[in-house]
């Protein structure tokens, strides 16, 4: 509505320039008048290009000045005495009712329109003014405004019901999301837990073997995750479901995990399937290196960006031993992960270390991985003080 009322004061501007170049340019008024009028409609789209909307006190003004007290001014100082040479002022009338009707409320309009009304027809009357060309006129002011109030009020209406529309389906593909991973949920239960508790109740396993105690803890630690979940996972469902793979294939190899996820950003599944498999190769480190059978996994956004991290408090190591050119000897008593700088920055060549026990697995599993999908990783650990892999994507 604001490029259609645009474009009818620009037809208005258009018809008074040729009105006031053919037959009243020895005047000076009737280019005061058309100039105001520019400048008054120039004002009215420099404020709606800044708000987006036609602004009420630009809209007011233009209905008082242009609207209401040019056609006085044209008659007074114009020589607008006929019909014919005033015709060209009152037309501006109908592009400033139909801009009020987009601007204004239903009250303040009416009083607009009112005001425009009655100016318009006490101009005619001065002009003496044809009866026929009187009511045409002011029939014309009245429905430029009656004719935008209604489309206003249509595509508002029908913005209003594409964002219901659009709200629902929001809503009806959330609900379809929560159903799906209470779904995967059921099943992963009815494999793991309720496995484990319907061979005990049986009396089919011994309850008391290492193994079971194992496999209780690990399931144990699962429904822990579980419960402790943030009420908003199915925005990011698809992260924590590849997470949760990593998780659990390391506590199938007999590595404890304590994982936290505080609402992970969504991202695309092949971002998800790197951050998960880069999160595994972090984790048989931490199980193969660290000297330690715990590990500790959060899973967080950051403005957009998804931050993974493991942690464990093992041995260790000296990152700063580890050079570009001793990527393949180990790194102190820790193994684990390193890098050439200090505290897990990139060597000296702008690559980053490898695994001081395995330099091309780790730059293979878990650099070069990152780096595939635009993503960095960085390693941060010292002599007694674990290991710290941060993943990050985007980088």
């Amino acid at each position: 509505m604001v490029i259609a009322t645009a474009l009818y004061r620009g037809s208005h501007l258009v018809a008074g320039g040729s009105v006031v170049a053919q037959h009243q340019r020895d005047r000076l008024f009737p280019w005061l008048a058309l100039s105001a009028a520019i400048a008054s409609t120039a004002l009215i789209w420099f404020m709606a290009a800044r708000h987006r909307r036609l602004v009420t006190w630009a809209v007011g003004l233009d209905v008082l000045v242009i609207g209401c007290l040019l056609p006085f001014g044209a008659y007074a100082w114009g020589g607008a005495r006929t019909q014919e040479s005033i015709a060209w002022v009152m037309l501006l009338g109908g592009s400033a009712s139909a801009m009020a009707a987009v601007a204004f409320g239903a009250r303040l309009l009416a009083v607009a329109v009112a005001l425009l009304v009655a100016t318009h027809l006490t101009g005619y009357l001065m002009a003496d003014a044809d009866a026929a060309v009187t009511g045409a006129h002011l029939n014309a002011l009245v429905f430029s405004a009656v004719v935008s109030w209604v489309l206003t009020w249509y595509l508002c209406r029908q913005g209003e019901q594409v964002d219901s529309a659009n709200r629902r389906a929001l809503a009806a593909e959330a609900q379809r999301a929560r159903f799906a991973e209470r779904v995967a949920h059921h099943n992963a239960l009815h494999d793991t837990v309720l496995a484990t508790l319907t061979a005990i109740a049986r009396g089919g396993v011994d309850a008391n073997t290492s193994m079971m105690r194992e496999r209780c803890a690990r399931e144990a630690a699962y429904l822990r995750r579980l419960v402790e979940e943030a009420d908003d996972r199915e925005q990011a469902s698809e992260v924590r479901a590849a997470l949760e793979e990593s998780v659990r294939a390391a506590e199938a190899l007999g590595l404890r995990v304590t994982a936290r996820y505080h609402e992970p950003p969504a991202v695309p599944g092949e971002i998800a399937l790197a951050m998960a498999q880069a999160t595994t190769e972090a984790l048989n480190n931490v199980r193969c290196h660290a000297g330690t059978g715990h590990a500790f996994l959060t899973a967080a956004g950051d403005s957009g960006r998804l931050i993974v991290t493991v942690v464990d408090r093992g041995r260790g190591f000296d990152a700063g031993a580890v050079g570009p050119g001793e990527a393949g000897r180990p790194a102190g008593p820790g193994g684990g992960v390193g890098s050439a700088g200090p505290r897990g920055g990139p060597d000296e060549a702008g690559r980053p270390a490898r695994q001081a026990t395995g330099g091309i697995g780790l730059d293979r599993s878990v650099y070069a991985r990152m780096r595939g999908v635009g993503g960095r990783a960085f390693v941060d650990s010292a002599p007694g003080e674990g290991v710290r892999v941060e993943l990050r994507w985007p980088g």
